[in-house]
């Protein structure tokens, strides 16, 4: 199972931008479809982002469609979520999953790694 430790949080203002990694280790990182989360206090995991195995095929939600996205270097067992234009309601936890399916994956429920977390917040 692969181990997932995620970075690049922070307090950012409005309209600005931060770039999560979230690097991998102890399993196979280029067989993994992988995801972003986010969750705020109270809330479900809200998912954010996904990219196949290959880097070819990737799925954002409306919600961050044109100001995030997601990228991957399998040589470097890392996944990227760039995020531009940043609004005070993208204010969460980010966690990165992995997900060892041959598909898309974009439901919690077909991730079984996750990391613990990065906080990142944005103010108004």
């Amino acid at each position: 199972q692969v181990q997932l430790v995620e970075s690049g949080g922070g307090l950012v203002q409005t309209g600005g931008s931060l770039r999560l990694s979230c690097a991998a280790s102890g399993g196979t990182f280029s067989r993994s479809s992988m995801g972003w989360f986010r969750q705020t206090p109270g809330k479900e995991r809200e998912f954010v982002a996904a990219i196949s195995r290959s880097g070819i095929s990737t799925y954002l939600p409306d919600s961050v469609k044109g100001r995030f996205t997601i990228s991957r270097d399998n040589a470097k067992n890392t996944v990227y979520l760039q995020m531009n234009r940043l609004k005070p309601e993208d204010t969460a936890v980010y966690y990165c999953a992995a997900a060892q399916s041959t598909r898309l994956a974009t439901m919690i429920r077909d991730f079984g790694s996750w990391g613990q977390g990065t906080q990142v917040t944005v103010s108004s």
